[in-house]
């Protein structure tokens, strides 16, 4: 149970090759041509066993000597099926295809085959993989690459033989090395569970093209950027077109926009270019860590060092400065001709000692992230001199340092040094900058990555079912596109501020109305059939009086009717004017992305919305944090403070009216498209002028009794988990969902566990979690797992006499689903002043509801068979224990759901 479910693919101890015989090259595929020399050109620690299909007599005794965790396939497509039904049968869990130009029809036969073999599948398509660490070259991509602690993971067979052929001539390693084609049955969800817990694998770079499932990629994609560093290139940034859009958010947000917001909110880093995932495989190989915004430049020319500098602020990085007592300290140390006003200029007299004093300085700089080292040619100073110095140098420097060694011949020393030496080194300054940009907005996407906020804010309660029975009125006309009086009615709903308006069916009685609201007022007209209606000048602003109103409601019916005939009209709206001197126009938008469902865009409103053509965009839910990130990423974001004499907007109320487009969106499956524009948002406070909306039926996945937000990309915190409960002996406690700020307190309860009780959980002797174990215990993906805690609330009075309440973690339940989707794996741990009290069995009996709710039908775990206070415990529970063929120092408990 301990075995990531593809081991046999990663490490399998033995693997079966359906690749032909090289004896009859004139019967091998162009695949197995290059497998068998790729295969043989190292010794792999495991061992190879050669079927041919067509020889083998296919008896017990026959295939008993050639039992194997692996198959690699490689053979005609009429015999590929027949091979993997073969390896099924000589006990292989994994198999690769590696035969070109099979048909979406023929990889589902193939498929087919594999699941009734019980055999995880790799391809077909496929140019298989690599595995440096154990020698494993099981792949047609060339030479077995270097090892290292980097795993690749490309959807392009041809990249990935690019990739290694550049690898082979920069020094970078790799742990593993994956190359997925179309149509394959495991995809790149599949390959990142397993890196996500490879301990030969320390960071991740990936080459993608499509994803089949966003729900699992994103699940995978946020498992494994908690563990460690990884960055993406997408192929396909900019579509040839797209169609005409209902709403203003659908015609400035492409689905490449959307990939951008899913992977900041996974935790990776996406950069744009070939070149750019080659200089990040260089800072990841290096294993640098996620680290701030602020880049020291050291140069011995001010001309490269001011390009890095511009390059820095181009990408919105900081200039690393250093402190003026560090830099009072350097400057005696440095040529007559050093500056250390912004970047740290060493001047052409610069020598390799100099270089190392100033790395030193920056290592001791706590404003300093970072170190970019520019070396230019100067006559009689050896580059590979001055290499080799800040090779000493980064030995005790902690921080990310980089280097930009210009020119060619005359630095080709210095180069092989510092690659020897493992230390990233670039040709131009803005290459470097932009890898030092990679390290740091993963450190920023990481603060993304932890937040799980709920699906309803803390405000006040919104009016769900109202708002659905809107919807439902509207969907049984088998209308899409709400009025704007029926998106105002929604927007309500959700205590979104709306400006009043009220429906006039006739120029009299918009008169009326306009004179009760008081002037100066708006029309609008109202139809379900025009999406823009400044497009058929259907709005009309800042009438004074009853006569203007009276005429403009007339005019507009007119004009309408003649631009668009066939429209449906209601009415005509009207609605005070939103007074104010110097409030700003903003929007918020909401589109349905193909595969990341909705995502919640922001940005500059009015009028000129598309020429403005300013977004960012989030995944909900948000939470505060999410909501001030999201606001931040703006252009209009500069205008919303104190800017050209107008007071600050209240952000405040910006950011809850974010939260609440949040709800919106997570409460409300059939939403399609939103567009609520312009908001008017000054220092008292924000109020939607305009609104539209676009419905549809909610997905037929949305509608099962299981699929609680199954439309959302990323599952929200599920607090309908929480319950209070009555502790045996009086008190009581809380059982809820954990989430990342429990950290401490989890790792408080391990911390406070006897020996004995840390051993039975975690069969080892550790005394505190690892913080690589303490965030993944914490930072959980609800969809696939789930961890309850059970929380007590403390009373402790200090040295005056004050109380204070905290809390306290008492206990905590988890399960996370098995690869099969129908079973699932539990742990329990209980605080050991607590034993006794009850507190074991709820946890375990909520976390088995929980489970029950997501449609799994079996818990099992582990325990050790000394641990005889959890095993009674199991079997009052109805657990059946067994022996674990596996270990015989573990018991097997497992109960049906």
């Amino acid at each position: 149970m301990d075995k990531h479910y593809l081991t046999p693919l990663f490490d399998p101890r033995s693997v079966a090759i359906f690749a032909g015989s090289p004896d009859h090259p004139e019967s091998l595929t162009p695949q197995a041509v290059l497998l068998h020399p790729a295969l043989r050109a190292q010794r792999y620690t495991g061992t190879y066993r050669f079927i041919d299909i067509r020889e083998t007599s296919g008896t017990l005794a026959d295939l008993a000597q050639a039992r194997a965790d692996l198959a690699v396939i490689a053979l005609p497509l009429a015999d590929v099926g027949p091979a993997i039904e073969l390896a099924g049968r000589v006990g292989c869990k994994a198999a690769m295809v590696l035969s070109n130009g099979v048909t979406a029809e023929q990889a589902e036969e193939m498929k087919k085959v594999a699941r009734e073999a019980g055999i995880y599948l790799l391809g077909p398509n496929c140019a298989g993989i690599q595995r440096p660490p154990s020698l494993l070259n099981a792949s047609i991509s060339g030479p077995l690459a270097g090892k290292g602690s980097l795993a690749l993971v490309s959807q392009s067979g041809a990249l990935t033989a690019s990739m290694l052929d550049w690898a082979s001539n920069n020094a970078v390693g790799f742990s593993s090395v994956v190359s997925i084609g179309p149509h394959t049955d495991m995809d790149i969800a599949d390959v990142l569970d397993f890196l996500a817990a490879d301990r030969q694998t320390h960071s991740i770079i990936i080459y993608v093209e499509g994803i089949q499932n966003a729900r699992r990629f994103m699940s995978s994609l946020r498992s494994a950027a908690t563990a460690k560093p990884v960055v993406i290139l997408k192929a396909g940034r900019k579509p040839e077109g797209n169609q005409a859009a209902q709403t203003h958010s659908s015609a400035i947000v492409g689905s490449d926009d959307v990939f951008d917001a899913a992977l900041r909110r996974a935790g990776a880093v996406r950069v744009k270019s070939f070149v750019q995932l080659f200089s990040a495989a260089k800072c990841l190989a290096s294993r640098y860590r996620p680290v701030g915004k602020r880049l020291a430049v050291i140069t011995n020319g001010g001309g490269p060092g001011v390009l890095a500098a511009d390059w820095v602020n181009e990408i919105s990085l900081q200039l690393g400065r250093l402190s003026p007592e560090l830099a009072e300290g350097l400057k005696p140390q440095l040529p007559e001709l050093a500056s250390l006003t912004d970047l740290i200029d060493l001047s052409i007299d610069a020598t390799p000692e100099h270089f190392k004093l100033a790395v030193a300085a920056a290592a001791k700089d706590k404003h300093i992230d970072g170190v970019l080292a520019i070396f230019s040619p100067r006559a009689g100073v050896d580059s590979a001199e001055v290499a080799k110095a800040l090779a000493e140098a980064n030995r005790s420097l902690g921080k990310p340092l980089l280097t930009c060694w210009m020119g060619d011949a005359s630095v080709s020393g210095g180069r092989a040094v510092l690659k020897e030496a493992s230390i990233p080194t670039f040709r131009t300054p803005e290459a470097a900058v932009g890898a030092f940009g990679n390290i740091a907005n993963f450190a920023q996407n990481q603060l993304l990555l932890q937040q799980t906020p709920p699906p309803l804010s803390a405000l006040a309660q919104p009016d769900i079912e109202g708002a659905r029975l809107v919807i439902e009125s509207v969907l049984t006309e088998r209308r899409k596109v709400l009025t704007e009086m029926e998106s105002k009615t929604l927007l309500s709903a959700f205590h979104i501020p709306v400006t009043e308006t009220i429906l006039a069916r006739s120029a009299s009685e918009a008169m009326m109305i306009a004179m009760q609201l008081g002037f100066p007022v708006a029309l609008k007209i109202d139809s379900p059939d025009i999406s823009h209606k400044s497009d058929v000048q259907g709005v009309v602003l800042n009438l004074m009086n009853g006569t203007a109103v009276r005429d403009n409601f007339n005019d507009m019916i007119e004009r309408v009717k003649r631009l668009q005939p066939e429209a449906r009209i209601n009415g005509v709206t009207v609605q005070k004017m939103a007074r104010t001197r110097r409030g700003r126009e903003i929007y918020i938008g909401m589109v349905t992305d193909e595969p990341f469902g909705p995502v919640i865009v922001f940005g500059a409103g009015g009028t000129m919305i598309e020429l403005i053509n300013d977004r960012a965009m989030e995944l909900p839910p948000l939470n505060q944090f999410l909501a001030r990130r999201l606001i931040d990423r703006s252009r209009v974001a500069e205008t919303l403070g104190e800017w050209r004499g107008a007071h600050a907007v209240d952000m405040e109320a910006l950011e809850q009216l974010l939260l609440r487009v949040s709800e919106m969106v997570c409460e409300l499956p059939q939403l399609r498209e939103m567009d609520i524009n312009p908001i008017i948002v000054d220092e008292h406070g924000a109020v939607s002028v305009d609104a539209r909306i676009v419905i549809d039926n909610a997905p037929q996945a949305v509608s099962g009794r299981h699929s609680n937000y199954n439309h959302l990309a990323i599952l929200p915190y599920p607090a309908r988990y929480e319950q209070l409960l009555p502790m045996r002996g009086g008190g009581e406690y809380t059982i809820r969902p954990i989430h990342p700020d429990d950290a401490q307190m989890l790792q408080a309860l391990v911390q406070g566990l006897s020996s004995e009780s840390r051993y039975f959980r975690f069969a080892s002797a550790m005394n505190e979690l690892p913080a690589p174990m303490l965030a993944r215990f914490t930072l959980i993906d609800y969809d696939r797992e789930m961890a309850l805690v059970a929380v007590v609330k403390e009373r402790h009075a200090n040295d005056e006499g004050e109380i204070t309440e905290t809390e306290r973690i008492i206990g905590v339940s988890r399960y996370i689903t098995n690869p099969d989707q129908t079973s699932c794996e539990f742990s329990l741990l209980v605080a050991d002043d607590l034993a006794g009290k009850g507190i074991g069995s709820r946890l375990m009996e909520a976390i088995m509801d929980v489970a029950r709710e997501k449609g799994l039908h079996e818990i099992i775990g582990l325990v050790l068979t000394n641990n005889s206070s959890m095993l009674k415990l199991m079997r009052s529970l109805g657990f059946s224990v067994k022996a674990y063929p596996d270990d015989p120092d573990f018991r097997l408990v497992t109960h049906i759901l």
